[in-house]
């Protein structure tokens, strides 16, 4: 496959995660806002907007409805959902002759039906939309394309985006000074409560709900499951024949972040949740580099080498 199209592909599984992930998010966040009146909105707003990565100053008073126009529908900020949804889009393009035509006609929907403004009011029901959309997108490719190198690089794309959007949304647990009430909120918003609930069979606490979303093993948005996922994909991608160790760098990057993770219990990960959420984000920095570097190299200009004499 070529590497262009790899890539396209691969960008593709993380935009539509990462749409999927910020919209959970921020729902999450807008939801905790109004179930603690008494934290202040501008800084709870900044917080938010540190976490999940944007670059962007405001020197105003932020307030949740304009919070909620940056990360939403802010086609200038690269880390709204609308950007996000463009991107997959644009990738999608690109790789025409590769995506199928009921992906393409998904995601081009998807982007043209984008509205310019959510008001507060209906937050909830847009985010709903944004998950409905990216869940179509998604299942169309696991029921319409072929197990091959295509299918492998949009899953690799969708796995480690959703342990980049999983550790971000534990970050704002503890950003937010989240108690009982609010894992409720964030497992929900994961879609997680219910088999949360028939894991643990019990009012979420912040050591099992943060345990079952980091560590359990068949659950597919937890942590460590997603980091399987990209472990298999990345197998698949270079089978090893060596006969000691592990060749490629990014399967050994992902191999080592999930080992530090399983072996590793609940209450020690949680007692420094931040830190431990911004290195896992780390690591899948290094990891999408250590990929770009082998599957998508920039392409250099051919240079002539005058003979050895």
């Amino acid at each position: 496959m070529l590497s262009r199209i790899a890539e396209s592909l691969f960008w593709i599984g993380r935009y539509v995660e990462r749409a999927d992930g910020t919209a959970r998010l921020l729902d999450v966040h807008l939801q905790l806002l109004l179930e603690d009146p008494w934290v202040d909105e501008d800084t709870a707003c900044r917080s938010l907007l540190e976490v999940i990565g944007s670059d962007a100053h405001y020197p105003h008073q932020l307030t949740r409805q304009e919070l909620l126009t940056i990360l939403s529908v802010d086609r200038g900020e690269p880390s709204s959902i609308s950007a996000s949804l463009n991107a997959a889009r644009e990738n999608a393009r690109r790789v025409r002759e590769i995506v199928s035509t009921e992906l393409w006609e998904c995601l081009n929907t998807t982007r043209s039906r984008m509205p310019r403004k959510v008001s507060i009011e209906r937050a909830h029901d847009f985010f709903g939309w944004v998950r409905e959309r990216t869940a179509l997108a998604v299942g169309i490719v696991e029921s319409s394309t072929s197990r091959d190198e295509a299918w492998t690089f949009f899953t690799l794309g969708r796995a480690l985006e959703r342990v980049d959007m999983t550790a971000r949304l534990l970050a704002t647990s503890e950003l937010t000074e989240a108690s009982g009430p609010s894992w409720t909120t964030i497992l929900r918003s994961c879609g997680a409560y219910e088999a949360y609930l028939r894991t643990y069979r019990g009012v979420p606490s912040a050591t099992n709900a943060a345990e079952f979303l980091l560590l359990d093993k068949i659950f597919p948005r937890s942590v460590t499951f997603a980091l399987s996922r990209a472990e298999t994909c990345l197998s698949d991608l270079q089978p090893t024949t060596a006969r000691v160790g592990v060749t490629d760098n990014a399967l050994r990057q992902v191999g080592q972040l999930r080992t530090n993770l399983e072996y590793r219990s609940a209450p020690e990960i949680l007692a420094n949740l931040t830190s431990e959420m911004i290195a896992l984000q780390t690591g899948v920095s290094e990891i999408s580099e250590s990929i770009r570097s082998r599957y998508f190299p920039v392409n250099v200009m051919p240079t002539w080498v005058g003979e050895v004499s």
